[in-house]
């Protein structure tokens, strides 16, 4: 096990193994700001057989800490069990943490599935033992947890067929708001660099947030996507004349562009602006030789009914995975559901009061 702590270095490790985005140095860097602390490690035996970018959350005493992969790590197929074997005995060893929680971008074995599968055959297949590779992975002491962070019912775009077939992947709807999109006078889409134009798209995605009921995060965290991903982020908008009425905010690795953020304005959605702007995307991220382009989760709302207008399939990563630590990740399992959301604006303080009450209960 190799710490590595040259940025240059860690990203090259990670883009020759065909790592995520969410592995590169800036996302660690990123949600270093955050309450987390990164840690980057490379496992040989015998050679280079993995990698992985920890992120560690502090926890209230006795917990210490959560160690979690964010679509890590990175290993083949065959190291897989290795790998993480290894990573969770590093750990525990030195930072004594209560979990080491995965979500790799790893391919359940059933994927990919039918288009609008129902949530129930989802469970049901989840709940089937596991077999090959992931039957190694739970005999290396890891199992399946409910407590998702990222969400692993996905569709991911396979960009390596030329532009006309994927395009003829879409629904017939679909393909016609792309090129009606295309046609529209007075409107143009690129890359956003200018300042001005940031502006208008954080008071998008904070009205698609207020549309949707989701919450976003607030205007520095996204400028610091910007800055600490560099040229990994990757902003894309549509323009009618001066306004930007569209955006897909992107970071991408060598092999995959990830959706981190999506919206479109009132004037976007009636001109349908979002279809071709997703096209473009596609086609903006293809030109850099990327070949897979995730849309970063599907549930069963209108934004995800707009992704699976994309595809005739959906994807199912492996989801999330636990290897326990500490005689109290019982403890912490059972409460982490009720704290999760206090945990993302930075109160652990919480997870020690719920803590607390289990223990009198």
């Amino acid at each position: 096990m190799t710490p590595c702590t040259d940025r240059d270095e860690w990203d090259a490790t990670v883009l020759s193994l065909g790592g995520h985005p969410l592995q590169l140095w800036g996302w660690g860097a990123l949600k270093s700001r955050y309450a987390w602390s990164a840690e980057r490690l490379v496992v040989e035996d015998g050679g280079v057989i993995g990698a992985a970018q920890v992120l560690y959350r502090r926890l209230p005493w006795p917990l210490k800490s959560l160690a979690y992969l964010p679509r890590g790590p990175i290993a083949a197929v065959s190291d897989r069990a290795a790998v993480l074997s290894a990573l969770a005995g590093h750990v525990k060893s030195t930072h004594g943490s209560v979990t080491l929680s995965i979500e790799p971008d790893w391919a359940d074995p059933h994927s990919p599935l039918e288009k609008g599968v129902a949530d129930e055959e989802i469970a049901r297949l989840e709940q089937l033992p596991p077999t090959g590779w992931l039957a190694q992975v739970a005999a290396a002491g890891f199992r399946r947890s409910a407590n998702t962070g990222l969400i692993p019912r996905t569709l991911i775009v396979d960009l390596s067929p030329d532009e006309d077939d994927i395009l003829k992947a879409f629904n017939s709807s679909t393909r016609q708001n792309v090129r009606k999109s295309f046609r529209a006078p007075d409107v143009r889409f690129g890359l956003v660099t200018d300042e001005g134009d940031l502006t208008q798209v954080l008071a998008i995605n904070k009205e698609t947030g207020r549309r949707a009921g989701f919450a976003v995060h607030d205007d520095g965290y996204h400028r610091a996507i910007r800055d600490l991903m560099g040229e990994r982020s990757q902003l894309l908008a549509a323009w009618e004349g001066d306004d930007v009425v569209a955006f897909v905010w992107l970071v991408v690795s060598d092999a995959t562009a990830f959706e981190l953020y999506g919206g479109v304005s009132p004037r976007g959605m009636k001109l349908r602006l979002n279809y071709g702007l997703k096209f473009h995307a596609m086609k903006h991220v293809k030109a850099q030789g990327v070949s897979r382009y995730d849309f970063n989760g599907l549930l069963n709302d209108g934004i995800s009914d707009f992704k699976r207008q994309f595809s005739k399939h959906e994807d199912l990563l492996i989801g999330t995975w636990d290897k326990p630590l500490s005689p109290l990740y019982p403890a912490f399992a059972t409460a982490l559901p009720k704290v999760r959301h206090a945990l993302k604006r930075g109160l652990p303080v919480a997870l020690a009061a719920v803590l607390s009450r289990s223990r009198r209960a």
